[in-house]
């Protein structure tokens, strides 16, 4: 016998099982579903570090199960909560909730940043710089004089955490490095904070036939970056850039091959230039790109590193008669530890024989700041250094390794100097590369790696504020007899 089911008595059906199994719920019958337990977490706050540091967690509790709401870096966490772990660079409303059971377990507030006050009214030709600009200009016959300068600062999460590169194309011209016929220089320098150090700078003849003709060592073209300088290159146009290096015939002891891209998050800044509004139409200019993203891999003596950091570019043409004039100069760029960013670079026209000279005596300086990655400038234009300690190069020439650098708006910058902005930090080398060409050249390179520490103050609306300030730089000397 058939039976047939109507759609009424499905219905009738469904209504029994739920009431059913409501009524078994009830009386206890059908237990409840187990929640999941809270964990008993404790964390330390901590106010002028801006951080949240565990103090306790009651039992096995992954980071994964914790959702952290609002301006933190939490990129360190991972597995399991373990006491001394911490989130960082706190700023405002942080919340905490456990998100088995939706719960919210605390709220902390703290500061906001102060921030810096930034130079207002920069014209937009400061900031542009054209496909052509970054090309080659030493093919002209005044600009005789030309480099192109990537620097890195590896970050914590690289696998060469803390280590700094240099890479440099340089075309110096002639009689910069007097009667040597050899200027056509490649700088491929790595530094480690443990004092290692690895690569150099090698410079070779421009032509195969008196330095004159034939191939060239350092090729460039235009529009763009487009360099060649044997197996070395460097590649690209703003705001992105691939390098390449190896230290063939540089560093014998050691290989190194460097393949590091280069994104700048920012428009560029022109440090100078003799032109008033084509700034890239200058005999004498250089611009700069700040707190560049860097991301590639470097192969050390057949071993492969993942890396990234925060990184530089600038790129810098003049006349061939400014060797007559400068007798030595200071690079640095510089990636502070609270994320900022400095750049400062000083000329000299005196020959460096004292053991200190400060720009009072040479006024050839620059020192920009950016908290932003290069998205707003801070330029402090009254600028004092002090050599404080120097290593004998030769013939009573001096080459710096500790100095102190103030700067501050000068009169010219009306709206700034409101703020009463003073920097002060000090400069420490610490592991570098030193070149010495001697009779008949007498001029000496220091390429590498220094610390920085000091402070920063200025007065807004909120109040005074000072700030502690350290990181990690590439610094650059030169001093020429």
């Amino acid at each position: 016998m058939k039976y047939k089911f109507k759609k009424i008595d499905v219905v009738i059906v469904v209504i029994m099982v739920v009431i059913a199994g409501f009524v078994l719920y009830k009386y206890g019958y059908i237990p409840e579903p187990e929640k999941p337990d809270l964990p008993d977490i404790e964390f330390i706050k901590d106010e002028e570090n801006r951080l949240l540091t565990v103090k306790s967690v009651s039992d096995k509790v992954f980071w994964s199960d914790i959702a952290i709401e609002g301006n933190c870096d939490k990129s360190i966490l991972g597995g399991y909560i373990k006491e001394g772990d911490q989130i960082i660079d706190c700023v405002g409303t942080i919340i905490i909730k456990h998100k088995p059971t939706d719960t919210l377990l605390y709220t902390y507030k703290f500061a906001p940043i102060p921030q810096l006050p930034s130079s207002p009214f920069i014209l937009g030709n400061m900031r542009d710089v054209s496909p052509q600009d970054e090309g080659v200009h030493f093919n002209s016959i005044l600009n005789l004089r030309e480099w192109w300068y990537y620097t890195v600062i590896f970050s914590e999460d690289s696998d060469l955490a803390g280590w700094t590169a240099t890479i440099g194309f340089c075309h110096m011209a002639w009689g910069d490095l007097r009667l040597t016929f050899k200027p056509d220089v490649l700088v491929v320098t790595l530094h480690s904070p443990d004092g290692k150090e690895y690569g150099g700078l090698i410079n070779k003849q421009r032509g195969k036939i008196l330095g004159l003709f034939g191939t060239k060592t350092l090729e460039a073209k235009s529009p763009g970056v487009d360099l060649k300088y044997e197996d070395s290159w460097a590649s690209g146009e703003a705001p992105n850039w691939h390098v390449h290096a190896e230290d063939k015939n540089i560093d014998k002891e050691n290989e190194i091959i460097m393949d590091l891209d280069f994104f700048a998050p920012s428009s560029p800044f022109w440090i100078h230039s003799n032109r008033l509004f084509d700034k890239g139409e200058g005999n004498i200019a250089n611009y700069i790109f700040t707190g560049c993203e860097v991301t590639g891999e470097i192969t050390l003596n057949g071993l492969k590193y993942e890396v990234k950091g925060v990184g530089h570019h600038e790129h810098s043409w003049s006349l061939g008669v400014l060797k007559f004039a400068i007798h030595g100069w200071d690079w640095n760029h510089i990636t502070l530890d609270n994320g900022w960013n400095i750049y400062f670079s000083k000329f000299y026209l005196t020959r460096q024989r004292l053991q200190t000279l400060t720009s009072k005596i040479n006024p050839l300086a620059s020192l920009i700041i950016t908290t932003d990655k290069g998205e707003t400038l801070t330029e402090l234009k009254d600028i004092d250094i002090t050599i404080k300690n120097s290593d004998k190069l030769f013939l009573l020439l001096k080459m710096p390794s500790e100095m102190k650098v103030t700067a501050k708006p000068d009169n010219t910058q009306i709206l700034l100097k409101t703020y009463n902005i003073k920097l002060d930090i000090n400069i420490l080398t610490e592991n570098a590369y030193d070149k010495t060409w001697k009779f008949p050249t007498y001029l000496g390179m220091n390429i590498g790696m220094n610390k920085i520490t000091g402070k920063i103050s200025w007065t807004d609306d909120d109040g005074d504020h000072e700030i502690e300030l350290s990181g990690t730089g590439t610094i650059w000397n030169m001093r020429k007899f």
